[in-house]
């Protein structure tokens, strides 16, 4: 299955937990229908991208990112590549590259989407249609910090920092108590 097949699956699987989520789904779907490209960066202005939340083994922490660029916490993602077999893999990849984690336990099922405007970039607006997936990290995780951060850091969910973008507030705490497969 290509890279474009399994975002259409994986896209019309999952059941959103929100008429949000329901309206983001079917604006993605959307997107790929109208755009061969659409998993491409070279997609403009709009294209999909794969992140993933990663939390600790007991789900009491949650690793993120102090993006280089943008100067804001985040979670770990970005870009497909085209040799990506599924979305999960592209967040898979680029969370292992960005955090340095090898042994993050992925379950394949999509956590959450999150369409945001992409403040760089040759045409503006831009948006990142982010397909966003969890991760548990094991008991011993360390993290490092790659080229793209300024800084990786654990912190206790209840004690996330104050300016995270409310869409992933909102994982946190769907995450945090299992309400994100629901």
């Amino acid at each position: 299955m290509s890279l474009f097949a399994d975002a259409v699956s994986s896209l019309s699987r999952w059941h959103p937990y929100s008429d949000e989520q329901a309206r983001l789904r079917n604006a993605y779907l959307a997107h790929l229908d109208e755009h061969p490209d659409g998993l491409s960066r070279e997609c403009h202005p709009d294209h999909l991208t794969a992140s993933a939340l990663v939390l600790s083994h007991d789900r009491r922490q949650v690793l993120l990112n102090l993006h280089r660029r943008y100067r804001i916490w985040v979670q770990f993602g970005g870009h497909c590549e085209p040799d990506d077999e599924a979305l999960v893999s592209a967040a898979r990849r680029e969370t292992v590259e960005e955090c340095g984690i090898t042994d993050l336990v992925f379950d394949g099922m999509i956590a959450q989407l999150s369409k945001h405007e992409v403040r760089c970039g040759p045409i503006r607006p831009s948006h990142h249609l982010d397909v966003r997936y969890l991760a548990m990290a094991p008991a011993d995780a360390e993290a490092v910090v790659s080229a793209e951060s300024l800084d990786v850091r654990w912190f206790d969910v209840g004690a996330v920092p104050a300016g995270l973008e409310p869409q992933l507030r909102e994982l946190v705490s769907r995450a945090v108590d299992g309400s994100s497969r629901r």
